[in-house]
This record gives structure tokens, sequence and C-alpha cells, in this order.
């Protein structure tokens, strides 16, 4: 992402996953091996708790083309403007899995939501299905899965055809905005999930849950 900002040839980041999925999340093997791959709350320098990413003076457009689960939709709440394939599906499985989010669901998914829907995923770890995201606002449209890309790089193009200084001082002016907002909650967020991990994560009850985690969403998006 930091090449990307820094790369003058680039004026939109398009973000997407390898079909069949967009970003299932944490590999729950490894996390219940030992929870390795948590990272216990450390950023990499020059990223704030609670991002995946250092912030791009450019928009990042996502383009969501199978299943977005726990980190992945984390991943993808923190893109500037979502688009969905037909066969996308969106869930918050924190407490299915027994974690605590760490990159900003607690503050991203209720603004993209509201709070009852936001407050439902999460509690329940229950899917959010393609048409039911474009109805609640999560994404901007939905598409038929071999026409995502055709309409990722079309909005791309129509975006970078605009004036740059126009639309990085637009972008960066939502931007302020939403963290005038949202600041202390990614704060609170992130000290909430430090305070989980100390007080004694378990990784092998994970590894307990694993099959019934998987099975459960595989039923509920029939893949």
């Amino acid at each position: 992402m930091r090449d990307l900002d820094d790369d003058d040839q680039v004026d939109v980041v398009v973000l997407t996953g390898s079909d069949p999925a967009f970003c299932a999340g944490l590999d729950l093997k490894e996390l219940g091996a030992g929870g390795a791959n948590l990272g216990l709350g450390s950023s990499p320098d020059g990223i704030e708790p609670g991002r995946p990413w250092p912030p791009l003076r450019k928009p990042v457009l996502g383009a969501v083309n199978g299943v977005a689960v726990t980190g992945g939709l984390e991943l993808a709440l923190h893109c500037d403007l979502l688009i969905a394939s037909e066969r996308a599906a969106f869930a918050d499985t924190h407490a299915r899995v027994g974690v605590m989010p760490g990159w900003g669901m607690s503050v991203l998914l209720p603004r993209a939501l509201g709070a009852p829907t936001a407050r439902q995923m999460s509690l329940t770890g229950d899917f959010l299905s393609a048409e039911q995201a474009l109805r609640g606002g999560l994404v901007a449209e939905v598409l038929p899965h071999e026409e995502l890309m055709p309409r990722a790089k079309e909005l791309a193009h129509t975006i970078a055809g605009n004036d740059r200084a126009a639309v990085r001082a637009l972008l960066d002016t939502y931007r302020r905005i939403e963290a005038d907002l949202d600041g202390p909650g990614f704060r609170t967020e992130a000290a909430a999930s430090r305070a989980w991990l100390e007080r004694g994560f378990d990784p092998a009850e994970v590894e307990q849950r694993r099959a019934a985690i998987t099975g459960r969403g595989r039923a509920q998006t029939g893949r």
C-alpha cells in the first residue's frame, strides 16, 4: 500500500481477492495451534492501531468477489468504496472464534450498516448476503460475478479521469470528518482487544470450535 501511494502513476487502488473468497480472515488452524497470527495487538511501523494499512492519499476501491469474513470484513470496511459480486457474503465471526476485533470492526461496521445490524452481525456471527449488504448501505453496487472486475476498473478509470487534486482533497475531507467521529472508537477497541489477550486467550479453544465455525459458515453461504 505504501508503494502504491508513492507511485505517481497510480490514482486509484483496487483491492480484491482470489476466487472464491475475498478474504476469510485469520487462518483458524494457525490460530488454534498457538495464536501467533493474532499479532498480540502489535502494528507495523507507521500504521495506527485499528488499521490494516497506513493512510493513503488515494481512494481504495474494494471489489468483494466472495466471502469477506472477520478480518476480511475489516479489510473491506477500510476501503473508501465497496462494490460486490452477487457471490459476496459478509460476516463478523469474532464471537464464534472467541477473539476480539483489532482492525476497527466495532467502529466501522455500525457506521456502515447502523448499530442494530452491526450488533446483530457481531453477536450472532451470521452472514449478510450481497443483496442485504446493498440494502443496508455497506456496498454501493452488486453485480453478476463476471462483471465485478470490469465494473471496478470502469469506476477506477472514472475517478482517475477527474481532477487529481480535487479527488484527493475531497477524500481527505471525508476521512477527516469520519476521524473526528470515530477516532476515540479505534482507541477503545484497541484497548479492549489488548485487555482480552492479556486476560488469557486460549488458542486450544479455537481449535475445538474450528470445525463447527467452518461448517456453520458453509451452511449459511451455501459454499
